[in-house]
């Protein structure tokens, strides 16, 4: 099944180059070519703050189905087979099909590379620009990023918003500043390829060309076995017959490629309304109406948050609609790369101390009518026209008066599964990001005649939202017990368990346990949190491991075999030691280097070889990742504080916030 495409508007395509964003940072191979430079995207490129490549053009630019180095790709240049995948963030069938993709990849190795393709359908409102992100992290941070980002999309389709953008950047190293500097560049380089599609005559997605013979569709994976598996085989006779590996994929989709017949557009239908309630409990929080009001609206913001301030029209706009039947709830959830996100909150709810619930509601058009002016002499300007005493603002946000405030609403997110700002619950339905007033009204439509049939069932006014969400969901802290055969450090038998959901190939597992300097010489402020927890708290928890090897790290599974068998051979610490081998070896961790890393720590390297190849520990790999995913990982690092997640390389104020309850839970 597929998705059939109409066709955006899109910019020409020009001829593509290589992009150089600091040494090794697009993430390709070395040497790999690039094409003659276009002066078009010249333009475009040095508009966006890049510079070009100075390599040579040596990359035969008469495949039909052409790949450049602009192209996120995972797998060798000269792998005997490519697939290239024209794909859509937005749509469900390219979600459906990309574990059938990752098990190519695990079951060809370096025999096979994929290549992505953007394919944003015009349909999916989402599809372009989240395209345009994940073609952001390429850009920025490479490879690597990329596919991390690409990941986290497709199990995430519901969430897809700036918002979410923003924060899932972040998690790869791409501040906001990065990513509205290379928004337009990125935009370009995904419309350039609908182009390409289009010529193609690819009309749909998922889409595939093995070596430029077509598969349509979300298929089965004995299909693309079949394929690739006919395809090594030509691949083995042509090089016999002379053709070098650099030459195959021009050799084989000039035999192969044939145009998509033209088909007849069949519009994706509308996705089905969520009518999950969550459990988003007023609490303490500001509120604008009545108490009665057939529909409240939860959402949580923050002040520094330019999307928070555009759906505060459109929250205008439903109070005007409906008047007394919808009251609003602001619950504070600053953003972590947000500086001013807190000492605004600060200033909203100082505001609420001194002038009541109303100073808190002018405090709160007020800071968005400041955005993004927000440092301190803006916020004394700004209590003045409120009429609140600087003074007492000014020691608020110096000494955090109100953190346990806003921590109770941050607690309050992550149990919602809160990713970003604004998020919003209608009646405990959600609504995620600054959408549309139609959005916000087809649920209050939808809501309001419920509230009505319970308030003649005879539910009380006051108590309609209480009764609506009191069995709403909420997540909790996950279940996870610590497996005999799981490496682990620490104290024995203490209260606490931090359990790492890791890959020895990711550099973003390495950025959470390691303060290794990046290009600059500078340690990322958000980068060691779980090693800096460690030093602190080592006497106090327990570390476990568990391994998550991702399907499109080439090499991570063979490095937690290795793992798991330092630690059989000679148990926890020299486990640890391996580990800290690993990560400290990347980005090589071929047999070569491992074996060198054997020796260094005395182990047994036929053995652990033997027992790599026989995939020995896989069992236990494999009920690291099902337990893993049955707790919600998705990507790596994933820390679980007493069940509490933790997604990503986050500071080491994240680990000590959690940390910190945990032992107080625990006494």
């Amino acid at each position: 099944m597929r998705v059939q495409l109409r066709v955006a508007p899109s910019v020409a395509l020009a001829t593509t180059m290589l992009l150089a964003c600091g040494a090794d940072r697009s993430g390709h191979h070395a040497g790999e070519p690039t094409t003659p430079r276009d002066g078009a995207r010249a333009g475009l490129v040095a508009n966006a703050g890049l510079t070009l490549d100075p390599t040579p053009a040596r990359w035969k630019q008469d495949s039909p189905v052409q790949v450049t180095s602009d192209d996120p790709a995972v797998g060798p240049l000269t792998a005997p087979v490519t697939v290239v995948m024209f794909t859509d963030l937005q749509c469900p069938y390219c979600a459906k099909v990309m574990p059938t993709v990752r098990e190519l990849r695990a079951r060809y190795g370096e025999r096979l590379r994929v290549v992505w393709k953007d394919l944003p359908l015009d349909f999916h409102k989402n599809a372009l620009p989240a395209a345009t992100a994940a073609r952001v992290a390429f850009l920025a941070k490479g490879n690597e990023a990329f596919w991390r980002v690409e990941e986290r999309m497709f199990a995430s389709q519901s969430q897809l918003s700036e918002e979410f953008y923003v924060k899932l950047l972040a998690e790869v190293g791409v501040a906001q500043e990065e990513y509205d500097r290379l928004r337009g560049a990125a935009e370009a380089f995904v419309k350039s390829t609908l182009e390409q599609a289009k010529r193609l005559g690819i009309q749909g997605t998922p889409n595939f060309m093995i070596d430029g013979e077509p598969l349509t569709g979300a298929q089965p994976l004995e299909k693309f076995v079949t394929l690739v598996d006919a395809h090594l085989r030509e691949a083995a006779q042509l090089e016999a017959e002379g053709t070098g590996r650099a030459d195959l994929y021009v050799a084989m989709t000039k035999r192969h490629f044939r145009a998509a017949p033209a088909e007849v557009v069949q519009p994706e239908p509308e996705e089905p309304d969520d009518f999950t309630v969550w459990k988003a409990e007023v609490g303490a929080a500001p509120v604008l109406g009545k108490a009665d009001a057939l529909v409240t609206i939860v959402t949580f913001a923050e002040f520094q948050c330019p999307y928070c301030k555009r759906i505060d029209p459109t929250l205008q706009q439903i109070k005007k609609a409906y008047g007394d039947k919808v009251r609003f709830v602001f619950k504070m959830n600053p953003l972590p790369f947000h500086n001013r996100a807190k000492p605004t909150a600060e200033f909203a709810f100082e505001a609420m101390a001194q002038k009541g619930v109303d100073g808190f509601w002018k405090a709160h058009d007020k800071l968005y009518d400041l955005q993004p002016k927000l440092e301190d002499a803006d916020l004394e300007g700004a209590a003045k026209d409120l009429g609140l005493d600087w003074s007492k603002v000014s020691k608020a946000i110096t000494t955090e008066k109100w953190k346990d405030l806003i921590a109770l609403d941050m607690e309050q997110a992550e149990s919602l599964q809160v990713r970003g700002t604004p998020h919003s619950f209608v009646n405990g339905r959600v609504v995620n990001g600054a959408v549309p007033y139609e959005k916000f009204k087809k649920i209050i439509d939808q809501e309001l005649p419920k509230a009505e049939a319970r308030l003649k069932a005879g539910t009380k006014p006051a108590s309609l939202y209480a009764e609506i969400v009191k069995d709403g969901k909420l997540i909790t802290a996950a279940n996870l017990a610590v497996p005999a055969y799981a490496p682990w450090r620490g104290k024995k038998d203490a209260k606490v368990v931090i359990q790492i959901f890791s890959d020895f190939q990711c550099p973003f597992c390495k950025r959470a346990e390691f303060d290794t300097p990046g290009p600059d010489g500078n340690v990322d402020p958000m980068a060691a949190g779980m090693k800096v927890a460690w030093d602190k708290y080592k006497d106090k928890i327990k570390v476990v491991w568990r391994n998550f090897p991702l399907s499109f790290h080439n090499r991570a599974e063979q490095a937690a075999q290795f793992a798991m068998c330092a630690s059989t051979q000679k148990g926890n610490d020299t486990f640890w030691k391996v580990h800290d081998e690993l990560f400290n070896s990347q980005p090589n961790l071929e047999d070569a280097d491992l074996e060198a890393i054997a020796k260094r720590i005395g182990l047994d390297w036929p053995k652990c070889k033997a027992e790599m190849d026989a995939h020995k520990y896989k069992d236990w790999i494999d009920a690291d990742m099902a337990e893993g995913g049955s707790a919600g990982v998705t990507g790596t690092p994933a820390f679980f504080v007493n069940g509490k997640s933790i997604v990503g390389a986050q500071p080491f104020e994240a680990f000590q916030k959690a940390i910190d309850a945990a032992l107080a839970k625990a006494k």
